[in-house]
């Protein structure tokens, strides 16, 4: 998930690794139980964490592009290490190949997270395009085959702020969709426990356009895993609403509306529809969103917002309003370092290291959501379980 602006820190940061919990269960037992060399020092344990089915009166954790707090995002091997460390669903957002095959990046363009730009026998597909009213240069999705797609190495999207994933770098393919299904069957049997699917559609309308909608290829997926049904471990979610609307007369699983904390979605933009994601979000926007949807996901912002030095104010009414016009609540995202925390809860200077992330867990689930986003599923999980114990 994303909000519709680029990420704009990400190539200003510039900063040291503070120590990241994963387990040594999950280092060795993820992607066929590679050790790290013993010259290579292993972030520290996390907390202890129960893994059991989800009970329904706690709040979900959601393994946000899997855990790329520890692992390069949008890969089979952070969407496992996310459910091995808890996560009751992963979030995979969808893009298109040339080929109409549904594939895993946050983007569909790869530059960024892939090592496309240092093959030379790519060079020649490096373009500009604008892709929801923004121009970008690099490599896209829609202009790959699977087959050339799965040449390519998956990498970390942000090294400088978390340095240790780049040990990564070069080891995992761009997963199709179906694989991440059968990922999700295979650890379920595993664990013994249900672990869902949080689909993300990225650029709908781009996509349309572009003659590789994503929406046929999503429903026909679901429907041949048997997921396209009542209570299904499934939500399908977008920035956009033409889509959830049309949706929601193929799937029987919940659909979410995303919501960011300005502009408004790209097929509004399209069709001259004048309201802003501020207009989706009032009372009478939220009641409207209930007609298709069964829940709402801001930025968590939107929850309680930041004043002009990162400080959080007062919270808004959108959580009780939400829940008002009977929407489930599942604010993003949620994550360990400084530079994603509110200055309430940093713990240096330094936008790397790791801030007082459970304050902000706790802070956030005293407003009643149903739900969050996580970069760092342990942290997550643990940051619920004490909350939990304390009521």
């Amino acid at each position: 998930m994303r909000k519709p602006p680029r990420e704009a820190f990400r190539n200003r940061l510039t900063a040291r690794f503070a120590g990241v919990a994963v387990s040594a269960l999950a280092v060795l037992g993820l992607m066929g139980g590679v050790a790290l060399p013993s010259a290579v020092a292993e972030p520290s344990q996390p907390a202890d964490v129960a893994v059991q089915d989800h009970r329904p009166d706690q709040p979900l954790v959601i393994g946000h592009r899997g855990a790329p707090g520890y692992r390069p995002e949008h890969t089979l091997a952070s969407y496992e290490l996310a459910a091995r460390m808890g996560a009751d669903y992963i979030e995979p957002d969808l893009v298109s190949t040339k080929d109409g095959v549904l594939v895993t990046r946050h983007e569909n363009e790869i530059g960024g997270t892939t090592d496309v730009a240092s093959r030379p026998e790519f060079a020649d597909r490096k373009t500009t395009k604008t892709i929801d009213g923004e121009q970008l240069t690099g490599w896209f999705t829609e202009d790959f085959t699977l087959a050339e797609l799965k040449t390519l190495r998956a990498k970390e999207r942000i090294p400088e702020t978390r340095p240790h994933n780049t040990l990564y770098d070069g080891r995992y393919e761009v997963p199709t969709f179906q694989e991440v299904v059968d990922l999700t069957k295979r650890l379920a049997r595993e664990l013994h426990r249900t672990i869902g699917i949080y689909a993300e559609t990225k650029h709908p309308t781009y996509f349309k356009k572009a003659g590789l909608a994503l929406e046929p290829k999503l429903v026909e997926a679901l429907t041949r895993n048997g997921l396209n049904r009542p209570n299904a471990p499934v939500f399908v979610q977008s920035f956009e609403v033409s889509n959830l609307k049309e949706l929601k007369r193929q799937l029987r699983v919940p659909l979410v509306q995303l919501v960011w904390t300005e502009g408004q979605p790209y097929d509004f933009v399209e069709s001259g529809d004048p309201r802003t994601y501020a207009d989706l979000v009032t009372p009478e926007g939220l009641r409207e969103i209930a007609t298709y949807a069964k829940g709402v996901g801001p930025e968590k912002g939107m929850i309680i917002p930041r004043d002009e030095k990162g400080f959080l104010t007062e919270p808004t009414t959108l959580v009780s309003d939400a829940h008002g016009a009977g929407l489930v609540v599942h604010p993003y995202t949620f994550r360990n370092e400084n530079t994603f925390l509110p200055a309430d809860f940093r713990s240096s200077d330094n936008p790397a290291e790791y801030g007082r992330a459970f304050d902000e867990y706790e802070l956030f689930f005293k407003q009643g959501i149903d739900g969050l986003f996580s970069d760092n599923t342990d942290t997550a999980v643990a940051a619920r379980s004490e909350v939990l114990a304390r009521r």
